[in-house]
């Protein structure tokens, strides 16, 4: 025979066979979200990054300006993929800056290695990195631009949460991409965001001066004090 106080525990359990499921079921906080889509990374002709005018499409010495790119400053070009940047950004901060030209892409390594050589350039230093940190020295990096690259990295939030440790206080972030779903080489600014945030940067200013065309966007970012 049951004992008496035994009896009414039995009950309420049978009458409440969702109680244990509803205990054993994750919570949103414990699931996984999804990888968002980003583009397969360019591995073609890196010349053609080299296209006339694109220096006037991209305002890219305005885009300097805007990150206080200069003489003496540490800059990093990630996504360096022809080095396109990286060449512009290493005669404006002169032989007294650095410019590190980082990219997952052992040619366009070999590739920037060559162009830097051939132009006399003595201040540019080429890290072939991995998809979610730029292996950057720490603390030396006044200024960063990734250059319609940003749809590519594959695993952003830990990417910039590496970049981070590499930044000076008082560095700049730039964003240069395109709208887009992820996969069609661009990604919603609104995106970049809110992935930016998570990594501990806050966003200072946005700019559409970029091309003409109303699709692209330029973004800049400091870390969080």
């Amino acid at each position: 025979m049951l004992k008496r106080h035994v009896l009414p525990a039995l009950i309420f359990l049978a009458l409440n066979p969702l109680l244990f499921r509803a205990q054993s079921a994750p919570t949103a906080a414990t699931q996984q979200t999804a990888p968002r889509k980003t583009s397969t990374p360019y591995t073609g002709d890196l010349s053609i990054f080299e296209s006339p005018g694109r220096d006037e499409r991209l305002q890219i010495n305005r885009v300097m300006d805007i990150l206080e790119i200069a003489p003496g400053k540490t800059v990093a070009d990630i996504g360096a993929g022809s080095g396109w940047f990286t060449l512009r950004a290493a005669r404006r901060v002169t032989g007294t800056g650095t410019v590190y030209a980082v990219d997952i892409n052992p040619e366009a390594i070999r590739y920037i290695d060559a162009r830097v050589q051939k132009d006399g350039l003595h201040n540019v230093k080429t890290i072939l990195s991995k998809s979610d940190d730029p292996e950057l020295p720490a603390a030396k990096v006044d200024a960063v631009l990734l250059l319609k690259t940003y749809h590519e990295v594959a695993n952003p939030v830990a990417l910039l949460r590496n970049l981070r440790l590499s930044l000076r206080p008082g560095a700049e972030v730039g964003i240069i991409d395109r709208n887009g779903n992820g996969e069609n080489h661009g990604i919603g600014r609104d995106i970049v965001m809110k992935e930016a945030m998570e990594s501990g940067f806050v966003l200072l200013s946005q700019y559409d001066f970029v091309k003409g065309d109303g699709m692209d966007y330029f973004l800049v970012f400091a870390a969080k004090k």
